[in-house]
């Protein structure tokens, strides 16, 4: 069995973040979104693994590498446009060949990780298998109608949702597939449609098996998303100092403190994660905080945010809810006349007290 791992698209959900970085290499608890991922698919065994990659294919190619930290050999599988999940497959036919697949989209997240998804696939050798999630949004997503336990009807973000199960972005497929992505025209909005191709299996009789995803499940598309996901996965962490704690600051609950780190005067409060070489002086940072590596926090106060790497934030009162992108500077002014003086890219969100 092999995986497929989509890593294309444009993040336009992320922006202004995406503009400079691939969405699926974003840190949850100071790890890559992508990295869980193929975590999850070397846990189920499997040893082959095909990455679609976009415009930012540089940036996952010299993050990911060959694999080998993983024990995965890794296939880069270049699309020239995002097209749609059912070109990605159609792309990769040659890369899968007659074996079976996971195909598991970059930015998802599976708390419980995919061996018994895995398992069962292979156990009971539907043609397709998807997993399904009940949501409280079903129109943003790709929605499937169930009749007696079994799949009878696929929509991709439909306006009037007949039903609250949404594909879960990891789907396992035979060769079938190919005949499925093969036969499809592409949909309103120009793209070769995973549902439509999976509702061409329905169709003609094959046997296409959903299994409800119990655990969490998040897309990480969108910034509460990203921090929602950011505080389960600190909600798994075990305290581990391997920086610098000085005498004045207080560690409290389960924090994560990388390597080089230094924290100076400050008090930090898990669940959280302090980055390597990162310096933390005169502050606090509370609960669900991943602060990357190679930043710098001065007395100022962050909670419930996402920093990235080679930030630095200086005399900020209060920051929180926040995502912040690579290499930002914010800083609180003596400059006269007072004002806000901002600098932010296309799409950015700034709120101001």
């Amino acid at each position: 069995m092999k995986a497929l791992v989509l890593s294309g698209g444009k993040g336009t959900r992320l922006r202004p973040i995406t503009h400079t970085s691939a969405k699926q290499l974003v840190p949850i608890a100071n790890k890559p979104i992508l990295f869980y991922g193929l975590e999850a698919i070397a846990e189920a065994g499997i040893k082959e693994v095909g990455i679609i990659v976009g415009e930012t294919k540089k940036d996952i190619r010299d993050t990911v590498g060959d694999g080998s930290k993983w024990g995965l050999k890794v296939t880069y599988i270049e699309q020239e446009a995002p097209l749609g999940l059912a070109h990605a497959v159609k792309i990769s036919e040659s890369f899968i060949g007659s074996d079976d697949f996971v195909m598991y989209l970059g930015d998802n997240l599976i708390k419980d990780g995919i061996v018994s998804i895995v398992n069962d696939f292979k156990k009971n050798k539907p043609n397709a298998q998807i997993l399904l999630a009940d949501v409280p949004n079903p129109q943003q997503f790709g929605v499937a109608v169930l009749k007696d336990g079994k799949v009878v009807l696929l929509e991709e973000k439909p306006k009037e949702p007949k039903s609250s199960l949404a594909l879960v972005g990891v789907y396992m497929f035979d060769r079938n597939i190919f005949k499925a992505v093969n036969s499809i025209k592409p949909s309103a909005r120009g793209e070769l449609e995973i549902t439509d191709a999976i509702q061409y299996l329905v169709d003609n009789k094959f046997t296409v098996n959903p299994h409800i995803v119990q655990g969490w499940w998040k897309d990480t598309g969108k910034l509460e998303d990203m921090l929602e996901a950011n505080r389960i996965i600190l909600e798994t962490k075990k305290k581990e100092i391997l920086g610098y704690v000085d005498a004045e600051s207080k560690i409290e609950g389960n924090v994560v403190i990388g390597k080089d780190a230094r924290i100076i005067n400050s008090c930090i409060r898990g669940p959280a994660i302090i980055g390597e070489k990162t310096t933390i002086t005169d502050s606090y940072i509370g609960p669900f905080t991943s602060i990357y590596f190679n930043c710098s926090v001065s007395n100022s106060e962050i909670e419930h945010s996402i920093i990235l790497e080679n930030s630095i934030i200086n005399d900020i009162k209060r920051l929180e809810d926040s995502l912040i992108g690579q290499n930002v500077r914010i800083k609180k002014t003596e400059k006269k006349p007072a004002a806000y003086r901002i600098m932010v890219g296309d799409s950015s969100k700034v709120e101001i007290i």
